[in-house]
């Protein structure tokens, strides 16, 4: 039987850092393929990107088609003076395996594929099940999910339902269930004005009041109160900047940049339009240029609870005694991404330490997650949930 620990530690030895994979992928095929699943290798670059490596496995025909997606890529472990355990030894300490990718989430990609060779010592599922792995989440996520899906399109593989094992969990595994992510919109904001001498400012037009001016107007601003499934939408300056060493030239520019994270009341449009309009007044005011340049990482979205949140909650119940709650809060995921193709919903091991040093997860909680979803697969194989993308 493989031991979800134990794979978790091989595979935290892979330091695959975004967007090496340093032997991570092969791990997981080796571990699939004896249990009979066909492995794809499906690598993709777009220009100017580094090439990345994927792995979409399948086992089993026909509908449905249970989707469990994940990626092995992790974040720098930074600097190494701060961790206790090597990043990349797998170590074990009380209890905690400790390294680079433990929460976030090697050790929910072990725990599904131990849970899939349980199921399957049960009996052939009544329809498909597969792994989409990616190298490209911790990035841009460019060469990553959305291409395999795109490949999965073009093959028409329709999937049915899709759970994704990022670290969902706050306290205890199962106390969190995401049904959703919000949107995040990304905006790097210039204004212009025109350079000269302190000595004679009416000579010269100060950009930077007007980007205080902007901060500060931005930052009041209420985009709303929160919706059924989210919480208020925020925004957040994170950079400040003029560049400008000498303190007797007023610069000709500065520039700021902020995030949106909104809910499912905007979208990216909405708020483009709103975030012009505001600009527009400033500018007026100040008599400065200003221009605003828009990144989109993804837009709000939400699985309406039904038939397969609530089949999840039961299989986390029926391990753990909880009743989970449905969450749409933290970062993105590549779940953005899925709910395209299919129902997704989030469900793996307590963030608390990801991405921070000395990254951990509990070795109990690693095994009980692989009970969870090895129950979530024997309930969902007895009686599928209706897909609404079929």
């Amino acid at each position: 039987m493989i031991d979800p620990v134990a794979l978790t530690q091989a595979l935290i030895r892979c330091p695959s850092v975004t967007p090496k994979d340093a032997g991570a992928l092969g791990l997981i095929e080796d571990a699939l393929k004896p249990l009979g699943f066909a492995c794809h290798r499906l690598a993709f670059q777009e220009q100017g990107t580094e090439r990345v490596e994927n792995l979409y496995a399948q086992a089993g025909h026909g509908a449905p088609l249970f989707l469990f997606a994940g990626h092995t890529d992790v974040v720098p472990p930074g600097e190494a003076p701060l961790w206790r355990h090597d990043p990349f030894g797998a170590e074990i300490d009380g209890g905690m395996l400790y390294g680079r990718g433990a929460a976030d989430m090697k050790s929910a990609i072990a725990a599904f594929v131990a849970a899939v060779e349980r199921h399957f010592a049960k009996g052939a599922p009544k329809g498909s099940i597969a792994l989409l792995i990616t190298g490209d989440e911790e990035a841009d996520a460019v060469n990553g999910t959305s291409k395999v899906l795109d490949w999965l399109k073009q093959r028409k593989i329709k999937l049915d339902h899709c759970v994704v094992g990022e670290p969902s969990s706050i306290a205890s595994v199962g106390d969190h269930i995401k049904i959703g992510r919000r949107g995040s919109l990304n905006v790097r904001a210039t204004v212009e004005g025109t350079q000269g001498h302190v000595a004679y400012p009416v000579k010269a037009l100060n950009p930077i009041p007007a980007l205080a001016e902007l901060v500060t107007r931005l930052s009041n601003l209420k985009l709303d109160d929160g919706t059924e499934h989210f919480e208020p939408s925020t925004l957040a300056f994170t950079s400040i900047d003029v560049g400008n060493p000498a303190t007797n030239v007023i610069p000709a520019a500065a520039r700021g940049l902020f995030n949106i994270r909104f809910n499912d009341r905007h979208t990216p449009e909405s708020l483009m339009r709103l975030l012009d309009r505001i600009a527009a007044d400033v500018a007026m005011d100040s008599a400065c240029t200003i221009g605003l340049e828009f990144a989109l990482s993804g837009v709000a979205f939400a699985t309406e609870p039904g038939a397969f949140t609530a089949m999840m909650a039961r299989a986390i119940r029926s391990v753990t005694g909880l009743t989970p709650e449905f969450s749409t809060g933290g970062g993105t995921s590549d779940a953005r991404f899925i709910k395209d193709h299919c129902p997704v919903a989030e469900l793996g091991l307590v963030n608390a330490t990801m991405h921070k040093a000395d990254e951990c997860a509990a070795m109990d909680d690693i095994r009980t997650l692989a009970d969870i979803y090895a129950a979530l697969l024997d309930a969902y194989f007895a009686n599928p949930p209706t897909s609404d993308c079929r």
